[in-house]
């Protein structure tokens, strides 16, 4: 199944998308997809639902602004340096052990939002990668069977300040979590719908030019590592979604080095997992 989540920032509906692309309406189904949805077994009870319904489904109307395919996660949990090349680039050892940081829920957003500079900003800078959504309670999960605990994945952006996340002191999380700097979607792909998550190509342009175009084979720790790893330490919920690192490309990393301004384009796509695109403008609350 494709999940989606549309209408307005705060108030979104549920949906799908269907086998021929359609955007459908599930508001019938009477819930959301949040930790609750995937708590109680939502997948299955979802796909016996549509069984019997999707062919009285609603198209949702044109021009419906999608937002994040899960509704807020109670975290957003990201991996560092965890492409070699992308390592390189930053000056920086490649990790022996996940390079684990933080972003607010609340800089969810839609895959078709703004990107929005902060206030003070110099150096905006974007990162597609690969989302996994946890599908069950996870806590002190072997590598061998943590694939069990995947609802599912979805493109991200990690959109990050340099600046902030660098030379403001204390954790990355501060350049990591201003409004809009987490842009989901377009879709949530079920697990079973893909068949290799370590063999995807995962891409992004900014104002038509490719800059990050690479595979998610170059991971330095896969997914079930990862899973394990975070496990030890927290428990993951169902819903959370665990951003697994960026490839080479990003603005830090160029020559000289570029960061988005006003008006710059990103578009991005990860194969089997649809594609968005995000205009930066400067926060209109600055």
């Amino acid at each position: 199944m494709r999940l989606i989540r549309f209408g307005e920032a705060g108030k979104e509906k549920p949906g799908i998308q269907s086998a021929s692309g359609k955007y459908l309406d599930c508001s019938g189904f009477k819930e959301d997809w949040n930790e609750d949805f995937f708590t109680n077994n939502g997948l299955a009870r979802l796909q016996e639902w549509l069984h019997a319904n999707q062919e009285n489904l609603n198209e949702i109307p044109a021009g419906s602004r999608l937002g994040p395919p899960i509704a807020r996660p109670s975290k957003i949990i990201c991996i560092g340096l965890n492409y070699r090349q992308h390592a390189i680039e930053s000056g920086m050892a490649v990790p022996e052990v996940p390079i684990i940081f933080m972003k607010a829920t609340s800089s969810l957003c839609g895959p078709f939002d703004n990107i929005l500079i902060p206030k003070n900003s110099v150096k905006t800078d974007w990162e597609v990668e690969l989302a996994v959504v946890i599908g069950k309670r996870a806590k002190y999960v072997s590598k061998e069977n943590a694939m069990e605990y995947v609802a599912g994945y979805c493109v991200h952006n990690d959109v990050s300040e340099r600046d902030f996340q660098l030379h403001h002191g204390g954790q990355w999380v501060k350049g990591k979590s201003a409004d809009n700097f987490a842009p989901l979607g377009p879709v949530l792909v079920t697990k079973t719908e893909i068949q290799d998550p370590h063999n995807l190509r995962l891409w992004l342009k900014l104002n038509g030019k490719m800059l990050q175009d690479s595979n998610t084979s170059d991971l330095v720790f896969d997914i079930p590592e990862l899973i394990e790893h975070l496990s030890q330490y927290m428990t993951l919920l169902p819903g959370d979604v665990i951003s697994t690192g960026t490839p080479a490309g990003v603005g830090l990393g160029l020559t000289p080095p570029t960061y988005l301004k006003e008006g710059d384009v990103v578009e991005l796509g990860i194969e089997g997992l649809g594609e968005a695109k995000q205009i930066a403008i400067n926060d209109p609350e600055a």
